[in-house]
């Protein structure tokens, strides 16, 4: 099992060093609404929300409860109507757009329920990509993304491409891709939700292992219930607010 130095990579927001325990994530009172002809339509209502490094919640909640939203505002793809959002203890809530696209790049990993690798590329090559727009010479991307993939117990399968992947392989390397920039804090959206349930508990297990090695801090949408069950934490929404289950 790799060290959490190998798994995150070393690399972070200026190399500030994260213990176990740190608050990665923390949404505080945010609001979202949305103006809908002659309707004022709230999502969010004051919600809070701290998660730690090493630490997986479960977000688990009905269609059209605002899971979407939430997780929009929590990885900077969409700004809150009211409220802060902190990652690694950085306000972004009012941060500049060029300073919110640089801290998603670098500090925030995305896994969504379908896998969104390039088709045109390898398994090694869409792992290493986000790492060369970041700056990193070809073959040091290529060394991490192989370590990645070798972490997620998919590197005999490096130079596949997708269409010649299981999707549980898909969507392990997903995973990798997720962390090839060594993120603070990881978002999935209900990242087993096209696997059968063998394929689905595997792929769980190497998330979960990935977080607790490499200490980030994961917020993982889900209907899985027997999924979130296994989590640190469950928690859902309720009139806009969240609330522990």
């Amino acid at each position: 099992m790799p060290s959490a130095e190998t798994a995150r990579g070393g690399r972070g927001y200026e190399d500030e060093v994260i213990h176990e325990g740190d608050a990665l994530l923390v949404l505080e009172n945010i609001t979202r609404s949305y103006e809908q002809a002659d309707n004022h339509l709230v999502v969010l209502d004051g919600a809070d929300l701290t998660v730690r490094a090493g630490e997986m919640v479960a977000l688990v909640a009905p269609s059209g409860a605002g899971k979407s939203t939430l997780l929009h505002i929590a990885g900077l793809l969409e700004r809150p109507s009211a409220g802060e959002i902190y990652i690694a203890g950085h306000p972004q809530g009012n941060a500049p757009d060029r300073e919110r696209t640089l801290m998603r790049r670098n500090e925030i990993g995305f896994v969504y329920q379908f896998h969104h690798l390039l088709a045109e590329f390898s398994a090694l090559e869409n792992v290493a990509l986000p790492q060369l727009i970041h700056g990193e010479k070809v073959a040091e991307a290529q060394s991490r993304a192989l370590e990645l993939l070798r972490y997620m117990k998919v590197d005999h399968r490096a130079s596949h491409r997708p269409s010649e992947l299981s999707g549980g392989e898909q969507q392990r390397v997903a995973i990798a891709r997720a962390m090839a920039n060594a993120p603070r804090v990881l978002l999935a959206d209900e990242p087993t939700g096209n696997l059968d349930p063998t394929t689905s508990d595997y792929v769980f297990r190497a998330l979960n292992s990935l977080v607790k090695q490499s200490g980030i801090a994961a917020l993982v949408a889900t209907h899985n219930l027997f999924l979130a069950e296994r989590m640190d934490r469950q928690i859902t929404l309720v009139d806009g607010k969240i609330v522990e289950l």
